[in-house]
């Protein structure tokens, strides 16, 4: 009913930057948040950065201060902006939305990326 595809991601040294965006589609009345999780290898998926409608804003605090996250209502869509990246910042990134879809019963569901690689190099 609802799709994430998430776009940038890739190679960068450590102190550099890189922007992460994705973009919903499907069956969406609305979308209730937005955000992006981690996964390093051998570890839990984390929450990096959410968004919530209204305007409120949550980092992971290893990210705070370096990582910005920002919404497109309009257009559906979130980015992660990626400042002063660091080798433990080195994960699959996660898009993720919490969607009030566009069916008679307005169910409320949680959906999912397919994941996008960031690595930074030391």
């Amino acid at each position: 009913q609802v799709q994430l595809v998430e776009f940038g991601g890739g190679l960068v040294q450590a102190g550099g930057s890189l922007r992460l965006s994705c973009a919903a589609s499907g069956s969406i009345f609305s979308i209730n948040a937005m955000g992006w999780y981690r996964q390093a290898p051998g570890k839990q998926r984390e929450l990096v950065a959410t968004s919530i409608s209204g305007g409120t804003t949550n980092y992971a605090d290893s990210v705070k201060g370096r990582f910005t996250i920002s919404r497109d209502n309009a257009k559906n869509t979130v980015s992660l902006q990626m400042n002063s990246l660091k080798p433990e910042d080195t994960a699959v990134y996660y898009c993720n939305a919490i969607v009030t879809v566009a069916t008679a019963w307005h169910s409320v569901g949680e959906y999912w990326g397919q994941g996008t690689q960031v690595t930074v190099s030391s």
